[in-house]
């Protein structure tokens, strides 16, 4: 049984002293932003309004050039807020690591589970990418890896060409008691369609050819096609008590969607939901909202890894 740390037991303790002697750290950095905020202004519009009179060129480009300056300089304001934010964020996550007996960093590079959830398509197409919020460590006696990515494709032509979010959200990698005896893919439901309609009877992935399974619940039906190397392992795998937490852990995030691959000795999970573990605030008496927050978002995304372990985490998170 996992049992996850209690947030009012961590505010009470090094946790709550230390959030404490961030205040006067937060209600600086807004001031500073402030500041910053006032100076850009005095120095910008006086600027712009020279720009315009002043400056024989056309309207558009002197439209876009003053926006980018202004946005220039409300980015550089809000700098101090956002770092004392992440300060924030950081200590709190490692706190609640540490009572897992995990590690955690903010930022970090591709994981061993990214590339395999990217291997086995769980993951969309996208030319630009970037990871968060890394945990890992023993869970329960099993390896375990949690990070966050956002994934980004260019689209359009022109003026129109621009970055667009294709998948944000947590990858997860449990390790297994034991290896598989082949590799059993949850793909979303229709990614892989045959030229006329309908799922394809089988996909090449990572150098296997995986079957199409049929499996008994409709509501799995309608979310996700199965493929696997080997179908009575896929129906081990994927028994009714998995089904419903992964359709209820896409519910508790507002998911758009969800992926999984079982290989090796490892489940991956792709989830998609939006930017999670974001317990930094500059108001201190959120602190131990964002807290209990985080707890649930990390218990419930565990609990569903660690189910196919047969383990049975407990019901409370804080």
């Amino acid at each position: 049984m996992i049992e996850y740390p209690d947030a009012d037991r961590l505010m009470a303790g090094e946790l709550g002293a230390w959030l404490e002697g961030q205040a006067q750290v937060r209600a600086d950095a807004v001031a500073l932003s402030w500041d910053r905020l006032w100076k850009a202004g005095m120095v910008l519009l006086p600027l712009a309004a020279f720009f315009f009179i002043l400056v024989p060129i056309e309207f558009t480009p002197k439209l876009w050039l003053t926006g980018f300056a202004l946005t220039g300089a409300w980015a550089w304001s809000q700098i101090p807020k956002q770092k004392a934010k992440k300060q924030v964020k950081t200590g709190i996550n490692e706190a609640i690591a540490g009572a897992l007996g995990l590690t955690y960093c903010h930022d970090c590079e591709a994981t061993d589970a990214f590339e395999i959830a990217r291997e086995y398509r769980l993951l969309p197409k996208h030319q630009k990418r970037d990871f968060e919020d890394l945990w890992q460590g023993e869970t329960a006696g099993h390896d375990f890896t949690l990070h966050e990515a956002h994934l980004q494709e260019r689209r359009g032509s022109g003026k129109n060409r621009r970055w667009v979010t294709v998948f944000r959200g947590a990858i997860v990698s449990v390790a297994f008691e034991r290896p598989f005896h082949g590799t059993t893919l949850l793909a979303k439901d229709g990614q892989f369609k045959k030229l006329f309609g309908g799922a394809k009877d089988s996909v090449k992935l990572d150098g296997q050819v995986l079957q199409l399974a049929d499996m008994v619940s409709p509501d799995f039906e309608d979310r996700f096609d199965v493929y696997t190397t080997d179908q009575t392992e896929a129906r081990w795998l994927i028994n009714p008590e998995y089904i419903e937490r992964l359709l209820n852990l896409e519910r508790l995030f507002q998911g758009k969607g969800s992926a999984v691959v079982f290989t090796g000795g490892n489940m991956v999970l792709a989830l998609e939901g939006g930017n999670l573990f974001e317990s930094g605030s500059l108001n201190p008496q959120a602190d131990r909202a964002m807290v209990a927050q985080t707890i649930r978002q990390f218990a419930g995304i565990a609990d569903l890894a660690l189910t196919m372990n047969r383990i049975r985490p407990a019901e409370r998170y804080g």
